[in-house]
């Protein structure tokens, strides 16, 4: 009995070894990967990196490198007289201060609306809400070309045309934006609002002292996205506006093409400059999307 009952140290051997050597080859399958993942990121940041630094580069060049043979990518003789040449050209001053305007405005009415949008449709339990949600997806099967003539016609017999309004109107309900916002308040419980309303919250306390801080990560992302479409918007303000001192930086940066000939020069440095605030934006607000907690406050 005492014998049988004793560990044999045959058996315990191998077992020690067994488990040592899993762990091992875990961590060098789960390196292996990381390594692999990491190394077809950077391959594809490269890929899509290299005609961007080109082009920036490209507008240091003097107009007589730009089509050299053979192509470099680093100037030679670097100069700024394409920058110069751009911003006295056009009336750069004036046409970022309009663009700015619009984004700006543009963006406070797309982030809220949508955000109060975006609650109505995921905490409200209505068919028709579900029927307009299912319009609002509707107009993205449609391509803006489509839709550009009915809106110019409806904009114009408001009288809005040749104004800042009738570029803002048109552009403050997006469906990128109440979707986003309708997906987010899904994930948020119910049993988090049922609770305010059994502590005697309204609706507008709700929505304003707990969602909309609960979504700020959705908020910022938006927000980006919203100032960008709208910063490199030209059809539409091609179309509303006809007065040269209301018009934007894309509308300002095509005016520097000529009919005949292209200056490349000129062209590259504006779009640079037009390039500015777009990546400053990103750079200011990328900190607050990227390390904000969307579950703050939630339990399981």
């Amino acid at each position: 009995m005492t014998t049988t009952d004793m560990p044999r140290p045959v058996d315990k051997g191998p077992g020690r070894a067994v488990s040592k050597k899993r762990p091992r080859r875990a961590a060098t399958g789960g390196l292996r990967q990381a390594v692999s993942a990491t190394t077809l990121l950077w391959i594809l940041a490269c890929l899509y990196g290299l005609p961007v630094l080109w082009f920036i580069l490209s507008s240091f060049k003097p107009a007589s490198d730009l089509f050299s043979y053979p192509l470099t990518l680093v100037p030679h003789d670097p100069t700024l007289s394409g920058f110069k040449a751009a911003w006295d050209s056009a009336n750069f001053s004036q046409y970022f201060i309009n663009t700015a305007i619009v984004c700006v405005i543009t963006t406070i009415l797309t982030v809220g609306v949508s955000c109060c949008t975006g609650y109505a449709l995921a905490k409200y339990d209505n068919k028709w809400l579900k029927v307009f949600f299912i319009c609002i997806l509707a107009t993205t099967m449609l391509p803006s070309e489509v839709m550009l003539a009915p809106e110019f016609l409806v904009v114009r017999n408001l009288g809005l045309y040749n104004s800042f309004a009738g570029i803002i109107l048109p552009a403050v309900l997006t469906a990128t934006g109440c979707f986003m916002f309708r997906q987010f308040f899904l994930t948020v419980p119910d049993e988090l609002v049922e609770a305010a309303r059994i502590d005697g919250a309204r609706e507008l306390s709700i929505f304003l002292r707990i969602m909309v801080p609960l979504s700020r990560p959705i908020m910022l992302t938006l927000a980006i996205l919203s100032f960008q479409w709208r910063w490199n918007d030209y059809i539409w303000p091609l179309l509303m506006l006809n007065d040269p001192n209301k018009f934007t930086v894309q509308i300002g940066i095509q005016s520097i093409v000529g009919a005949q000939n292209i200056n490349w020069s000129v062209l590259l440095g504006a779009s640079v400059i037009s390039m500015i605030p777009l990546i400053a934006i990103f750079l200011v607000f990328q900190r607050y999307v990227m390390g904000a907690d969307i579950n703050a406050g939630l339990k399981d």
